[in-house]
């Protein structure tokens, strides 16, 4: 598939429109290829020329600019890179090559409940999670009942995190992670939490993100990228295959793997 012609112009953001810009962008892990039972077979396999990694190219000379407000879908089959440009983005990995600029606070829900100790309660984590996203005792006091309130699990609050299931986790992660109000949202298939009315509930969040913030949104559903994106990227073998409305990307995806 023919890669899609990059807008110089929209790259240099002269008018600083742009919330993101990605500019020849390339990232590679270092894999083991086979492995070395103790120092002998280590020294044994130097002496052969046996290398212990290749390296794997999973981003190649990628480009593209956000614009704000503007809810832009990438897919990709997986593998295909999309999740490290967005750990990339994220500041989690560093490119090898290329320029990111990013114009606003940003905020990734990318793993979420990381830094839950399922030793304390509810009510514990919260305040846990809140801190590590920079939240005060005195601003999580004055969100916790929304929070709750969210991820309906009020009469769970005071029960170790461990008797939670592992929906019920996600889904009080999700509410306390929603509360930290960014220019940019990084969503790494977050759509798919919870049961049918909660998926519904986040929805219902997503859509009333429209044109406020700026949205990159990794998913497999083409239902989500048509329904809520204003563009869409096809990531492929580490490179953009496609970047266009979210119907034709869509389309090209289903075509492709469907």
């Amino acid at each position: 598939m023919k890669r899609p012609f990059i807008d110089r112009e929209l790259i240099n953001d002269e008018n600083n429109e742009n919330a993101i810009v990605v500019k020849n962008l390339y990232k590679s892990f270092m894999l083991p290829t086979e492995k070395s039972w103790g120092l002998k077979q280590a020294i044994f396999n130097r002496l052969r020329g046996i290398k212990g990694y290749h390296n794997q190219e999973v981003l190649k000379d990628i480009s593209f600019a956000v614009k704000r407000g503007e809810f832009v879908g990438i897919v990709g089959r997986n593998g295909s890179g999309k999740s490290t440009l967005l750990k990339t983005l994220a500041g989690i990995y560093c490119p090898e090559k290329g320029a990111i600029t990013i114009n606003g606070n940003l905020v990734p829900f990318i793993e979420l409940g990381v830094g839950f100790n399922p030793e304390l309660t509810g009510r514990e984590n919260v305040y846990l999670n809140g801190a590590m996203l920079g939240f005060s005792n005195a601003e999580m006091d004055q969100m916790y009942d929304e929070i709750w309130e969210f991820a309906e699990l009020r009469d769970f609050q005071d029960q170790k995190l461990k008797n939670y299931s592992s929906g019920m986790q996600v889904r009080l992660a999700f509410s306390i992670a929603i509360r930290a109000k960014g220019d940019i949202l990084l969503l790494d298939e977050v759509l798919a939490v919870g049961d049918a009315a909660f998926q519904q509930k986040c929805n219902d969040f997503f859509a009333s993100l429209h044109g406020k913030q700026t949205v990159i949104l990794v998913t497999h559903s083409m239902a989500a990228v048509e329904k809520f994106c204003d563009r869409a990227i096809l990531i492929d073998g580490g490179k953009i295959a496609l970047d266009g409305s979210p119907k034709k990307v869509a389309k090209a995806y289903n075509k492709l793997w469907g």
